[in-house]
């Protein structure tokens, strides 16, 4: 299966931001009450759009497959980059599409857009300790947990971290 990796389209925000909850419930990662704060952001794609780059994974016949939230240095989406940092958040892949490379290729895209920005020098995110596949993605694109930045947005959810490095100008 072909997939395309691009910027996300309005008419998409409500495809990906369904294949985002159905990711997250799906997992265990989140209880499926609608009325939940979280599942709200989850499926508020048009929100991320405003302060970060959304990315979308799609097959060639326009099916939302994923996606994930870049953000840059400054966002309202940042919780953990600091200076020169950018960070991705809401990585999904439905789970009827997972195995196919659509992970992998929304956080090269994201590494390949944060290199791209002026004055960042490293890529970081959070994420779950039960997210074991994005894990093996995060440290098969080169990502190396920082557990010094480990931290929890409440008591009950804790975050682990990871961070790309690259030298400014490096290929």
């Amino acid at each position: 299966m072909d997939i395309l990796i691009r910027q996300a389209r309005p008419e998409e925000y409500e495809a990906l931001g369904e294949v985002t909850v159905r990711a997250y419930v799906g997992d265990g990662l989140l209880d499926a009450d609608p009325a939940g704060y979280y599942i709200g952001v989850l499926r508020d794609v048009a929100a991320r759009a405003e302060d970060a780059v959304v990315l979308v994974a799609v097959r060639e016949d326009g099916t939302v497959l994923g996606g994930v939230a870049l953000a840059p240095p400054g966002s309202r989406y940042c919780d953990i980059a600091g200076p020169g940092e950018a960070e991705f958040r809401m990585l999904a892949v439905d789970p009827a599409a997972r195995g196919r490379g659509a992970g992998e290729a929304l956080v090269r895209e994201c590494v390949e857009r944060a290199r791209a920005l002026p004055g960042v020098r490293a890529l970081v995110l959070s994420t779950q300790p039960a997210m074991r596949g994005a894990h093996r993605i995060y440290e098969r694109t080169g990502f190396v947990r920082t557990p010094e930045r480990d931290w929890a947005p409440v008591p009950e959810v804790p975050l682990l971290t990871y961070r790309l490095e690259w030298q400014p100008g490096a290929e």
